[in-house]
Parts: structure tokens; sequence; C-alpha cells
């Protein structure tokens, strides 16, 4: 009943930016945390940036100054704003969620993929050199 859909992964030159959105349905994005999570082919998940309900944001130090997160509660919507790509960021992106009444976010404002509940497909991203 309650889905995740990613897009807008695909194929991009280190350097370059790309913009990957999730589409919630079954649920409202009001009364969630949100994320967005990275598994590199070979490597365990790891979060990348996460968003509280109140918005608050947790960002990867490996991020941070490149990647944002951005939400439209109206279109139930999350976005993850990624520039100035580098190989090592290629692998699958995922979003996901846990309802605000079963974490706070303090228990969550760490970006551990084991904290989420809810994930999506994911969406495949490529960064060449």
């Amino acid at each position: 009943q309650l889905q995740f859909v990613e897009s807008g992964g695909g194929l991009v030159q280190s350097g370059g930016s790309l913009t990957l959105s999730c589409v919630a349905s079954g649920f409202s994005l009001d009364y969630y945390h949100i994320g967005w999570f990275r598994q590199a082919p070979g490597k365990e998940r790891e979060g990348v940036i996460c968003l509280s309900s109140g918005d608050s944001t947790h960002t990867a130090d490996s991020v941070k100054g490149r990647f944002t997160i951005s939400r439209e509660n109206v279109a139930n919507r999350v976005y993850l704003h990624m520039n100035s790509l580098k190989t090592e960021e290629t692998g699958v992106y995922y979003c996901a969620a846990v309802h605000v009444t079963r974490s706070s976010w303090t228990m969550v404002s760490s970006c551990a993929p084991k904290q989420y509940d809810y994930w999506g497909q994911g969406t495949k991203v490529t960064v060449s050199s």
C-alpha cells in the first residue's frame, strides 16, 4: 500500500549535476521523516541526506555543500539535487521514509538505512570520468 517510486537516474559526467525525484503514494509525506540513500556496487547502503517532517536535515560529510534535499508536500514528492558529482557516487539511489509516531527525528537523524521503514525500488546513477 505504501510506495515510493524513484526516477531521474542516468548517466552523468563527473562534475555534472543531476536531480532525482521520488513520488510517494499511499501515505502523506507530511508525517514522515524521509531520506535519500545510496548503494554502490559491492558496498553497503549508506545515508546521503535525510530530512525530518519539520525540515531538519542531516547531510553526509562526503556530499555536504554539493547535495541538497527538498520536499514538495502538495505533490507528495521528494528531490535530491546533486552537484559536482564524483565517480565514487555511482550507485543505486533510494528514497525511504519512517513515520513520525514510530521514530522521532533524533532516532533517525543519523540517516542510517536501518532506521527507515519504507523504501522505493531505487534509481541508478552512473557518474562517468
